[in-house]
């Protein structure tokens, strides 16, 4: 069964987000290898990152596992949903893809690969 797998947090601080997560939850925020001004959150179930925002307004987004993009995409835009980005690669991690469900929140899509490129 799908289930979620991993969370961004955008911020306009990035430390200023990591202190607070860190202060309230008590989760582990650590710099993100390889990812200037990322950090990687580790909260002791579903792990995600904090990253600097790509425009005002921009939301949480929560991601699932799935073991086929294609496969549940082509499920969303049956169900009434929209694939708003399409299936891009994490090299060496994985696929994600972004979808807009009938409601216009947007969730993610995981799959893991360790050969993605």
């Amino acid at each position: 069964m799908p289930t979620i797998t991993w969370f961004n947090i955008p911020a306009a601080e990035t430390e200023r987000a990591r202190a607070f997560y860190e202060a309230v939850f008590a989760w582990t925020v650590e710099p993100f290898p390889g990812m200037e001004s990322a950090f990687l959150v580790t909260t002791g179930g579903v792990d995600g990152e904090i990253f600097p925002r790509a425009r005002p307004g921009e939301a949480v987004t929560v991601f699932i596992g799935v073991p086929s993009i294609e496969e549940y995409a082509a499920r969303i835009e049956r169900a009434g949903g929209v694939v708003v980005v399409a299936k891009r690669p994490v090299p060496g991690r994985g696929y994600f893809t972004i979808f807009e469900d009938t409601e216009q929140n947007q969730l993610g899509l995981w799959e893991d690969d360790s050969t993605a490129g």
